[in-house]
């Protein structure tokens, strides 16, 4: 080997030396091939490259119809998996459809999976606290704020004009959503409707702080079930 080759080797593995030595004992150095050990981690809603037209603004895009294919809906009629047990039949199909015909049929049709226990109830107060009292108010008199503000007026009081709803008709309304009360089925999985409906079952009695034994059971008195003439 001449002295030439020896004077680039020795260059070159001078320039290895600094770059692979560091003073900060956490650095990897010099990765070689990182994909191969520093696997990505994609992000939803991000397009990496998958579309051409990656660099194009959304404007763009928007114009000459690119769609995104990274984030797709689940297909048609998709049963998430629980592990079976109880939890099953939260995630089941609704049957019925967003008609008039289907929201009777619900009054005599749909029945709560889950007893009015402590928990459930609880629960139900918890939720109709966040997502129901700006219009039904706290104690679902239809006096919440927005009620108050002058936005919406006649919101019905649970424990006058809709005292007699039947349970199957709430679960129908707020899967669907009725009159000026949009659906929820989107923010409330089937278990938290029902358990929503339990304490507004609560407050068709005039009960806003329910009550339960030493089973946890509600203690409410019992009802005997309505002849529906709730056709709102």
């Amino acid at each position: 080997m001449n002295r030439p080759s020896y004077f680039l080797l020795g260059m070159a593995a001078t320039a290895m030396m600094f770059v692979a030595c560091t003073s900060d004992p956490n650095a990897p150095g010099v990765e070689y091939m990182p994909d191969m050990y520093r696997s990505p981690a994609p992000e939803a809603y991000v397009d990496y490259g998958a579309n051409k037209h990656v660099d194009w603004t959304q404007a763009q895009k928007d114009a000459a119809g690119i769609k995104p294919v990274l984030v797709r809906e689940p297909v048609a009629g998709t049963i998430p998996y629980t592990g079976g047990g109880a939890a099953a039949m939260f995630v089941m199909p609704y049957a019925l459809a967003n008609t008039p015909e289907d929201y009777e049929r619900a009054a005599m049709e749909v029945k709560s999976p889950i007893l009015p226990m402590k928990d459930h109830v609880e629960r139900g107060k918890e939720i109709y606290a966040i997502m129901c009292t700006h219009c039904h108010g706290k104690e679902g008199h239809g006096d919440g704020a927005i009620s108050k503000n002058g936005h919406i007026n006649g919101i019905p009081d649970y424990a006058t004009k809709l005292k007699d709803l039947p349970e199957g008709k709430m679960f129908h309304s707020i899967t669907y959503g009725k009159g000026l009360m949009g659906q929820h089925a989107s923010q409330l999985n089937q278990l938290e409707r029902w358990q929503v409906v339990q304490y507004v079952k609560c407050l068709q009695q005039g009960v806003s702080n329910p009550e339960f034994d030493e089973k946890g059971m509600l203690k409410l008195k019992a009802t005997e079930a309505p002849a529906d003439s709730t056709k709102q």
